[in-house]
């Protein structure tokens, strides 16, 4: 990411490397919301950008990629495809993942929400609001993002957006 294009300004953000508390809070962070292990996927060599204002943390990356954004309203992380696939890695299915029928994959890929009447599986432990995998019965990330409902409601609904995707793998 090399500029922040804002409204009528564009301001370089300079990729660095985290302080050792910010690498302890975005770990502590990832444990937190994704579960125990989770800080495996924002390795001592992450490097982050900060806000040109605040100075605080706003996009963490490894090898260049994006992992995640650090959301400052809540102060949690909201993932990108290279961030799922880390943590797709880390966790055994079910955790984490909404696992969408045959046939809505190419539609999920290309950034399109997973609604309630497309959802096969869910992790039992999904709560409204969660940071969610997106994936196929073979278990390949399709998409990432945020949940609209408990698993149980997820899969009872036959109406309604189940998954709000942030980024899919092709879009």
């Amino acid at each position: 990411m090399d500029a922040y294009v804002g409204i009528g300004f564009t301001m370089p953000l300079e990729l660095v490397k985290p302080r050792l508390h910010e690498l302890r809070r975005i770990r502590v962070v990832a444990n937190y919301q994704f579960g125990r292990g989770a800080s495996k996927a924002f390795p001592e060599t992450i490097k982050i950008t900060r806000s040109p204002n605040t100075h605080r943390i706003r996009h963490i990356f490894r090898d260049d990629q994006l992992l995640a954004t650090y959301r400052p309203k809540d102060g949690l992380l909201a993932l990108s495809i290279p961030g799922g696939q880390a943590l797709l890695k880390i966790f055994r299915p079910p955790r984490l993942r909404v696992t969408v029928v045959p046939g809505v994959e190419e539609f999920i890929k290309k950034g399109g929400n997973v609604f309630c009447k497309h959802v096969h599986n869910v992790d039992p432990e999904l709560r409204p609001a969660e940071e969610v995998l997106v994936v196929d019965e073979k278990d390949r990330l399709l998409a990432v993002g945020r949940s609209f409902f408990n698993a149980e409601e997820m899969l009872s609904f036959k109406v309604g957006i189940g998954v709000k995707i942030r980024h899919g793998v092709e879009g």
